[in-house]
């Protein structure tokens, strides 16, 4: 039998398989984007009808038979939006987050760099979205998302050369817990610089974690590290809603490569 969440609030994930998707929903209102942040779950949609009926050949009698459930009372196809929540889950303690000595030498020796946070939160998403396959950023997906970060809840961080914008990385911020959705580069390392002023201005707002959604030797570089779904989702239950706001200044790149004391 089909089982239905009426809210993402009512989705018991740790039930979830931890390598498919938990649910299924073409909810892609703010509302539900966020309550599904809040709920550990963020949304895959499909880029065309053949990924749609991709979804329903594969997952349709894991569907009907209740173990991956519908959430929402819409009546729009379900199988347009798959919601992941990977265990175990790929994240960043802020105070882990760090630059190759590599790179961090590169900004030490005169790398013009400088970063700022929502300047352009726009353009780095759709710098992110480029011309990557699958194309999951959907135009739907992104006017959610500028709504969100007009409302505060979505956040991106620039990289600059020159008043170029050669790097970034956006995602949501669920209380100390910042989910990063996505992450471009247009000159080498400059994504792992967007990350790493992120996690320095996560943590001066009270910050604790980045949680990098899916895992890879490009998060791992950056001092990620795997953590079960279960202690994932206990973060964000206890994660804290009235929180700092993070600094907004434009700020030179080269700090980052200075021991974490004197930045």
């Amino acid at each position: 039998m089909v089982s239905r969440c009426p809210r993402w609030e009512a989705l018991d994930v740790l039930k979830a398989a931890p390598d498919g998707p938990v649910a299924f929903s073409a909810d892609l209102s703010p509302a539900s984007l966020l309550a599904a942040y809040h709920a550990g779950v963020y949304p895959f949609p499909a880029s065309d009808e053949y990924t749609r009926a991709l979804n329903e050949v594969v997952f349709a009698d894991q569907v009907q038979e209740g173990r991956i459930p519908l959430v929402g009372e819409e009546p729009a196809d379900p199988f347009a939006v798959s919601w992941w929540s990977p265990d175990p889950r790929p994240v960043l303690p802020v105070s882990a987050a760090h630059l190759s000595r590599s790179l961090a030498r590169r900004l030490r020796n005169g790398l013009s760099w400088s970063t700022s946070l929502d300047q352009e939160f726009e353009r780095v998403v759709r710098e992110c979205r480029g011309d990557r396959v699958p194309l999951w950023l959907t135009e739907e997906l992104i006017a959610t998302l500028l709504h969100l970060h007009e409302l505060g809840h979505a956040h991106s961080v620039e990289v600059w050369e020159d008043g170029n914008l050669v790097g970034g990385v956006f995602g949501l911020r669920i209380g100390s817990v910042f989910s990063m959705d996505s992450m471009f580069f247009q000159r080498p390392g400059a994504s792992k610089v967007a990350v790493s002023d992120l996690a320095a201005r996560f943590a001066q707002a009270g910050g604790e974690l980045l949680d990098a959604q899916r895992d890879s030797p490009h998060v791992r570089d950056l001092g990620g590290i795997p953590m079960p779904r279960e202690q994932y989702v206990r973060c964000l239950r206890r994660t804290a809603r009235d929180s700092l706001p993070m600094p907004t200044a434009t700020l030179p790149a080269r700090r980052l490569a200075e021991p974490a004391g004197s930045r």
